[in-house]
């Protein structure tokens, strides 16, 4: 537990990390190096871990735990209570990993107890302004969020994903790795890994090609990739036949049998639906 007017010294003078006019509450618990930018507030049950930055006029409540260098940017609400009904004060949790870099005016939302009880982001993020991550959400890591994209409850993003601005998610609905939405796409089913969409409703527009050709996938994956989208998307098969075609894809090219297995999981646990 610090005092939210701990100094440090530096070069002989005293600088306090936390600005006079934040209110940190007893019980927070903040690293030694966190900064804290003026009329913060800090709940409680907060805690921080070493090398984030809070801008000013952010309120951070609730059963929230921020890890290593975040970059939290002013008017940011992190850890409110859920925007259910049925929500009654229980302890949930937000977790928040490290390296994220969140922008001006996010909302996001402890889970509720029609979940697991934990909303969580990752680590690596670049979330931009107006982003509202709801209760029970998942994200993963290195996804990036354009400004004012919104998920609902309980939607779980995968690694690597690229949200276009203004995008909307419904809630339930899982977005696979390496996946990519256009600016103000409506989505309201699964969105299988690597595969690109846009439009309100949201269509299939082939894969995010250029996102895997910058993480460094060879000619080769993108290429049994591209198959993969082929058999799901311009083949005029069932799901049920694309699965059974591409499980022969398996063990094709060296390397890629872990990108086919990835997408035939994702189908197998698709309960909405996906985009078609």
């Amino acid at each position: 537990m610090h005092h939210a007017h701990r100094c440090l010294k530096e070069g002989g003078t005293d600088v306090s990390l936390i600005h006079p006019t934040a209110i940190v509450e007893a019980g927070a618990q903040l690293d030694a190096t966190v900064s804290v930018g003026p009329y913060t507030t800090i709940g409680s049950h907060v805690r921080i871990a070493a090398g984030t930055t809070v801008g000013a006029h952010c309120v951070i409540e609730g059963h929230t735990t921020i890890g290593r260098d975040n970059r939290i940017f002013q008017f940011n609400s992190l850890g409110a209570i859920p925007q259910d009904k049925k929500y009654a004060g229980e302890p949930c949790e937000l977790l928040i990993g490290d390296r994220n870099t969140i922008r001006e005016f996010c909302t996001f939302n402890i889970g509720s107890p029609g979940d697991a009880g934990v909303t969580t982001i990752g680590s690596d993020n670049w979330i931009m302004a107006y982003v509202h991550i709801a209760h029970d959400c998942q994200v993963g890591d290195n996804t990036i969020f354009a400004n004012g994209a919104t998920l609902g409850g309980h939607v779980h993003v995968a690694d690597w994903v690229f949200l276009g601005g203004l995008s909307g998610v419904h809630q339930f609905v899982r977005i696979g790795a390496h996946a990519m939405t256009g600016f103000q796409t409506r989505l309201a089913q699964d969105l299988p890994p690597y595969v690109t969409v846009a439009g309100n409703p949201a269509t299939a527009a082939g894969i995010n090609q250029e996102g895997l050709r910058r993480r460094g996938f060879s000619p080769e994956r993108i290429a049994v990739i591209k198959q993969l989208n082929r058999l799901l998307y311009r083949q005029g098969l069932t799901l049920a036949a694309a699965q059974t075609e591409m499980a022969q894809l398996i063990d094709k090219e060296p390397g890629s049998t872990a990108d086919v297995q990835m997408m035939l999981d994702f189908l197998a646990a698709s309960e909405r639906g996906i985009v078609r």
